[in-house]
């Protein structure tokens, strides 16, 4: 185990790197769904479509697939800026691996307490023991990511109810139409969804929605 493994270039490359390496990979997904704006973009777009009533559509491919690309788009500066100071020296062996590491940190912490709520912080830090001062680069990563996850959280919720009050509002028309009617049999949403359908497609629901969630984390 201790002796260096060979690599397709001819080169040698320790095994802990390798083990290292397949680690990351493993937890790439997570590392995506806890670090990253991926949460509140796909929380907020499964809202939209119960809001709707639309049942599968779109497929839940299709919005895996644009939470994923969005949160590239969003997390562009980030990864550039990960790119440009960690991985290009790492791979021009410049900098150690640990040095990388600590690089990477920063863009990514710098990101997510942007987007953390002071109160959720403090709490963290409280559990952890830990006395948080003004320097944010001593805050340690396993404050940061419960605290930033809590405040996705909250804030995907947020946007969630305040999507649902106007498609709930139709609801409400459609089935007191109908009651005062007489035609209590008629399933209200199958009447409201066209309803629903007609005003996100009125006021440009996907453009205002995606404008909004990127504003989001500006």
């Amino acid at each position: 185990m201790g002796q260096a493994l060979i690599n397709i270039n001819g080169d040698g490359a320790q095994t802990l790197e390798i083990l290292f390496l397949m680690t990351t990979l493993s937890l790439l997904p997570s590392i995506m769904v806890m670090m990253t704006s991926f949460t509140r973009i796909i929380i907020i777009l499964s809202f939209l479509r119960n809001a709707m009533g639309v049942q599968q559509l779109p497929p839940n491919m299709v919005l895996i697939g644009i939470s994923v690309f969005l949160t590239f788009f969003i997390m562009s500066p980030v990864i550039d800026d990960i790119s440009l100071n960690a991985y290009t020296p790492y791979k021009n062996q410049e900098i150690s691996q640990e040095q990388a590491i600590e690089r990477a940190q920063v863009p990514l912490r710098d990101f997510m307490l942007r987007q953390t709520e002071t109160g959720t912080l403090n709490m963290y830090a409280e559990f952890a023991g830990q006395e948080l001062n003004e320097n944010v680069a001593e805050i340690p990563m396993k404050i940061v990511v419960p605290a930033f996850m809590t405040t996705e959280l909250k804030r995907a919720f947020v946007i969630g109810f305040l999507l649902f009050i106007p498609f709930m509002l139709i609801d409400l028309i459609v089935a007191s139409t109908l009651m005062s009617m007489g035609m209590m049999m008629l399933p209200p949403a199958m009447i409201s969804l066209p309803f629903k359908i007609l005003l996100f497609i009125t006021i440009d629901g996907w453009n205002l929605l995606f404008s909004t969630i990127i504003k989001g984390f500006n």
